[in-house]
C-alpha cells in the first residue's frame, strides 16, 4: 500500500503560499533598503518594486481585495521585522502618493499591536511622523570616523 500525503498550499488573495513569502521577503528588503535611504516610498513604488524583484502580478489597487492583500502583506511585513525594528512598524514607510501620511490601515495595525495612536489628525500625523523618524534613524548608515592623525 502506498501512502500519500498530500500537501494542501495555502493561498492567500490568489497567491501560493510560496509567491506569498517572496513578496513578503521582497517588501521587507525594499523598505529596509527605503529606510537606510532615509525616505519613505509609496504604495505605487512598493507595488513596482515587489513585480520587479519576485516576477509576479503587481496589485490593482482599483480592487477591494488587491487594497486588502497589499495591506495583510504590508501587516506580515511588521510582524515579522518587529525584533529587527525595535517594536516599530516599518510599515509606517509607505504612504499614500503625493501625500505627506500612511493609509488608515498603518493606524489600525498600530493600535491592533497595542501602541498607542491618537485619535485625532494632527496627533496621528505626529505618531506616524515619529515612527517614520524613529526608522530613518535605527536603520541610519553607521558612518566611519574620521583619523586623528
Amino acid at each position: 500500500m502506498v501512502a500519500c500525503v498530500c500537501r494542501r498550499s495555502i493561498v492567500r488573495y490568489g497567491r501560493s503560499e510560496e509567491e506569498w513569502a517572496r513578496l513578503a521577503d521582497a517588501g521587507k528588503n525594499f523598505l529596509v533598503e527605503r529606510a537606510v535611504m532615509q525616505r519613505t516610498t509609496s504604495y505605487t513604488e512598493l507595488n513596482a518594486a515587489l513585480v520587479n524583484r519576485t516576477a509576479t502580478a503587481g496589485f490593482n489597487f482599483d480592487l477591494d481585495a488587491d487594497r486588502a492583500a497589499i495591506g495583510e502583506l504590508l501587516g506580515q511585513i511588521s510582524d515579522d521585522s518587529l525584533t529587527e525594528t525595535g517594536g516599530l512598524l516599518i510599515s509606517a514607510l509607505v504612504q499614500y502618493l503625493d501625500t505627506n501620511d500612511a493609509g488608515p490601515g498603518f493606524y489600525t495595525l498600530a493600535r491592533n499591536r497595542g501602541l498607542a495612536v491618537p485619535n485625532n489628525a494632527d496627533g496621528r500625523q505626529v505618531f506616524w511622523a515619529t515612527h517614520v523618524g524613529a526608522l530613518h534613524k535605527r536603520y541610519a548608515p553607521t558612518r566611519p570616523r574620521r583619523s586623528t592623525r
